[in-house]
């Protein structure tokens, strides 16, 4: 029997998207009010999705409390009210869209997964914008 299990997980982070690589009024251009110079914040909800076979002797998939631990251990106490650029290593070369925090998170906890299982990331920057990501 194959399910997927999905915990829930909320952190609030500041961040500026900027390209280095090109001037101020590209990244104006390109990134508007997200490029402001002295950043802005989001409520991020993070959903991290584990499918799997469900183990005959537990009934789990993964224990959520296991999950629960390493994503707080891992991601939040990272991320949670740090500036993304500023403050993050993960974030100091990289631009921190939506689509590279979800893909960074994976990364994060993808090394705690078993390989017979499979992890998706969906991070909603607003409750209208949101990305899935699957390591693909």
């Amino acid at each position: 029997m194959r399910a997927a299990i999905f915990r829930k997980f909320h952190f609030n982070s500041a961040h500026r998207l900027h390209n280095e690589q090109w001037s101020d009024e590209k990244n104006k251009e390109v990134f508007g009010k997200c490029n402001n110079p002295n950043y802005h914040g989001h409520n991020y909800e993070l959903i991290v999705k584990i499918t799997g076979e469900v183990n005959l002797e537990t009934g789990y998939v993964i224990d959520t409390k296991i999950l629960k631990d390493w994503v707080e251990k891992d991601v939040i106490e990272q991320f949670d009210h740090k500036n993304l650029n500023l403050d993050t290593k993960a974030f100091s070369k990289l631009n921190p869209t939506v689509e590279h925090i979800a893909a960074v998170i994976y990364e994060i906890l993808q090394r705690r997964i078993e390989t017979d299982k499979k992890l998706t990331i969906i991070l909603y920057e607003t409750e209208r914008n949101y990305v899935e990501y699957s390591g693909e």
